[in-house]
């Protein structure tokens, strides 16, 4: 087993900070362009130390990472700061409809910045032939070539890393909980814990659809919950934008309809134009699924398929045949954010939660209040305006802090 440099403390495979003494580890020596524990990168203003692989997906690889920065920079007194790094895979990086779909995940996250949506850092490429790499626009053209060999470095996405579970996890939690309890016990979160997750959840997607930002894939493990009770929504790799800026074109909602079955709506699996409500019928998913502890329509007994065919075809079977303690008001709303009719579900985001926590018989809050006048603000006009920056600025602040339960994790010290 691996041990570090300065304290001698064990390391797992691949670390390149050592959880104890927080020092740096020397590189393992990654491919070309590619990312992996150890790499070092110098930004300038300051230098990314890649720590551990997180994951990897249809398009890329995440990592975990620390950007320590220059102690001569104007950032120089500042602590190192976590960072999650999404690179796309070397193979769908010539591939323009992949690199668009990179492309949009950036740029909605620039575009955003909500309080529960994952923070953007920087769009770049990296080569270990070119000291620093070499920056690429956020909203600019694709990866450059490499001029002697025709190589395309991949583009690198460095975002907020969250430290915490997905709903997911949660969900899994009470689901196994509420076996251990026995008859009678609720399937999933009480309604007021849900209504806590789902609120964060619908203002974020209320901001994104007044910027004309549609994710496309709102499902439990999109959704991170902080420890301090901050909710984030991730993953807008799929996000339709009506105004993209970047120059390159994804595949059109008739060429390709992408998403997850359990959770798409109606209109998503037949490929049709989409707009906010289709990430409406997608929460109210979500929602279900944490109160009752599974979706309408179990993954586990279905092909991805006869998934979307019951998205399009199947009516949802009720809640209260899973939550018998929902009241007929619940149902209701329910009904209505999963009508498979677009024009039947509620107009907006901010309207459905009212509707949702009026059912659920929980009173407004200030934060509740501050999401819907964020999402107004946003669709005011222009960000850069002195007054509504400011507004979005002390909105923002209401919502962190009315959330925010429980301290934030210690973070390293910067590296001799």
């Amino acid at each position: 087993m691996a041990t570090c440099v300065q304290c001698n403390h064990n390391l797992s495979e691949g670390a390149a900070v050592c959880p104890s003494c927080r020092s740096l580890q020397p590189s393992r020596g990654p491919g070309r362009g590619q990312l992996a524990p150890g790499v070092q990168i110098d930004r300038g203003y300051g230098r990314i130390v890649v720590d551990a692989k997180l994951g990897s997906g249809a398009m890329g690889t995440v990592y975990r990472a620390w950007l320590f920065y220059d102690p001569k920079g104007p950032k120089g007194g500042a602590e190192p700061r976590p960072l999650a790094l999404k690179q796309l895979h070397p193979r769908a990086t010539v591939q323009p409809e992949l690199r668009a779909f990179f492309q949009n995940e950036a740029e909605a996250l620039r575009l955003l910045e909500h309080p529960n949506v994952v923070r953007f850092h920087e769009l770049f490429t990296w080569s270990p032939t070119l000291p620093g790499g070499s920056v690429a626009d956020p909203l600019g053209p694709a990866p450059s070539m490499a001029a002697s060999s025709g190589w395309i470095a991949p583009p690198i996405l460095a975002m907020e890393l969250v430290d915490g579970d997905t709903l997911e996890d949660v969900i899994a939690r009470n689901v196994s909980r509420a076996r251990l309890s026995g008859p009678g016990a609720l399937p999933g979160l009480r309604p007021d814990r849900a209504w806590y997750y789902l609120q964060q959840v619908l203002g974020a997607l209320a901001a994104g659809h007044a910027l004309g930002i549609v994710h496309r894939d709102v499902k439990p493990s999109n959704i991170l919950i902080r420890r301090d009770g901050i909710v984030k929504m991730t993953d807008y790799g799929i996000a339709h934008l009506v105004r993209p800026t970047h120059g390159e074109r994804p595949p059109s909602p008739q060429e390709l309809a992408p998403g997850t079955g359990a959770y798409m709506s109606p209109e998503q699996v037949l490929g049709r134009e989409l707009d906010g409500r289709s990430d409406l019928y997608s929460a109210g998913i979500v929602l279900y699924e944490t109160i009752a502890g599974r979706p309408p329509f179990l993954p586990s007994e279905k092909s991805e398929f006869t998934l979307r065919m019951d998205q399009v075809e199947t009516p949802p079977p009720s809640i209260r045949r899973f939550v018998p303690q929902a009241s007929p008001a619940v149902e209701q709303v329910f009904m209505r954010a999963l009508a498979k009719d677009p024009r039947a579900r509620f107009a907006s985001t901010i309207e459905m939660g009212e509707a949702f926590r009026t059912a659920f018989g929980i009173p407004s809050t200030p934060e509740w209040r501050a999401l819907g006048e964020f999402a107004h603000v946003a669709e005011a006009g222009p960000a850069e305006e002195p007054q509504r920056a400011q507004k979005l600025a002390t909105l923002r602040q209401i919502v962190a802090q009315a959330f925010r339960t429980q301290p934030m994790p210690a973070r390293p010290r910067r590296p001799p």
